[in-house]
């Protein structure tokens, strides 16, 4: 479900709400907090795979 930040600036870049909910999936997952690994890692694992299939499939649209 996406989330909206009333005091965040608008991302202007394509896909901008798909990327910041990836982020914060990834920031608030428990292999960051808990395992301390990046959220590069944590994405290469598998975590939050369908906000992950979804930007891509938002960017790959814009072509």
């Amino acid at each position: 479900m996406p989330k909206y930040y009333e005091d965040k600036e608008e991302d202007g870049r394509a896909c901008g709400g798909v990327r910041e909910d990836l982020r914060q999936c990834l920031l608030e997952s428990p292999c960051v907090l808990r395992e301390n690994k990046s959220p590069k890692q944590c994405l290469r694992e598998g975590h939050c795979r369908s906000l992950q299939v979804t930007f891509f499939a938002c960017k790959r649209s814009m072509v």
